[in-house]
């Protein structure tokens, strides 16, 4: 959400507050990020008072606490329609009292700005695999381009027995020594991200295990000479239903993203793995004999269903083989 004015929909925001800020071997236990990375809040109903038994102080506290602002009060339901018509548009939230007038301020920002160099980490970052469950595939090594990556991610990937080394998202990690590569979610454009797409292209003609996320998932579209597009809406909710390519099963996934592949400029080597049944687009792709492939959803869920946490699972078994 780096850079976006984030409008909630569900009718009632707060009542459930903010748990602590713990962590287990570096990571937040109960956070996706280190930080809140949307610079606005737009909710329809706001509860300063909350319940719930993990947690510790208010979602106003927090976003105070973080600078960022925040409106309740909207009817988030007429502004969702808007840009369900219109698509996605920049906006602001504009106290006009403070002196400048709303139609003098720049809108065209968003477009400007490179929000993989703001989120991504800026030096190496290392994780060691959770002591009691180092079971599909124990003592490996993973490399983690990081383009904005989620904790869920780290999780998934140490639970699994693994060794996690997260890296910027310029560096060359080409050289480096690991046994599986993942390429992680991250906002914003992959046109900025040329750089990256570069490594990846190398990182493809050593062999090893790749799986791409969401922005990964368009990195290696790129890398494997397809072109991404925007979307007029984008895929923002919990429920978007996607299906597997060459059959019937169907899966409800989370995604948050604004681009996608177009699959007719693969190479012959790769081929589409998942459909989006809403509107046709292309949510994963994968080599036809190597173990590369990638998803546009997330399959870390958090918060979404599960079942796709079963891709992680593949990717080990790949590095496993």
């Amino acid at each position: 959400f780096a850079g976006q004015v984030l409008t909630l929909t569900w009718p009632l925001v707060g009542n459930s507050g903010v748990p602590p800020q713990t962590e287990d071997r570096g990571v937040r236990q109960f956070f996706e990020s280190n930080r809140i990375w949307p610079r606005g809040l737009v909710v329809s109903e706001y509860s300063p008072h909350y319940s719930h038994w993990n947690a510790v102080r208010s979602l106003g506290d927090w976003l105070k606490e973080e600078d960022v602002p925040a409106i309740a009060g909207i009817d988030t339901r007429a502004l969702a329609k808007r840009i369900r018509d219109k698509g996605t548009m920049s906006g602001r939230i504009v106290v006009e009292d403070r002196g400048q007038r709303t139609e003098d301020r720049d809108f065209s920002e968003n477009k400007r700005t490179n929000f993989t160099a703001e989120v991504s980490c800026k030096e190496i970052i290392e994780y060691e695999p959770t002591p009691h469950n180092p079971v599909l595939c124990p003592l490996s090594s993973v490399l983690l381009l990081d383009l904005g990556v989620k904790n869920s991610v780290i999780r998934n990937l140490t639970n699994r027995g693994a060794k996690v080394i997260r890296v910027p998202w310029t560096h060359d990690f080409t050289g480096m020594d690991y046994d599986g590569l993942v390429i992680s979610n991250g906002p914003g454009d992959p046109t900025f991200l040329g750089e990256a797409v570069e490594h990846i292209k190398k990182a493809i003609t050593l062999g090893k295990p790749i799986f791409g996320i969401c922005m990964g998932n368009l990195l290696l579209g790129k890398a494997a000479g397809a072109e991404t597009f925007r979307l007029r809406f984008g895929h923002h909710s919990s429920n978007q239903p996607v299906r597997l390519c060459g059959g019937d099963r169907t899966y409800v996934t989370p995604q948050n993203h604004g681009h996608a592949i177009d699959p007719l400029r693969l190479s012959s080597d790769w081929e589409p793995w998942f459909t989006n049944l809403n509107d046709g687009t292309c949510e994963g792709i994968r080599h036809k004999s190597k173990p590369f492939f990638s998803t546009q959803f997330h399959p870390e869920h958090c918060g979404g269903p599960k079942d796709r946490e079963n891709i992680y699972d593949l990717f080990f078994k790949k590095i496993k083989n």
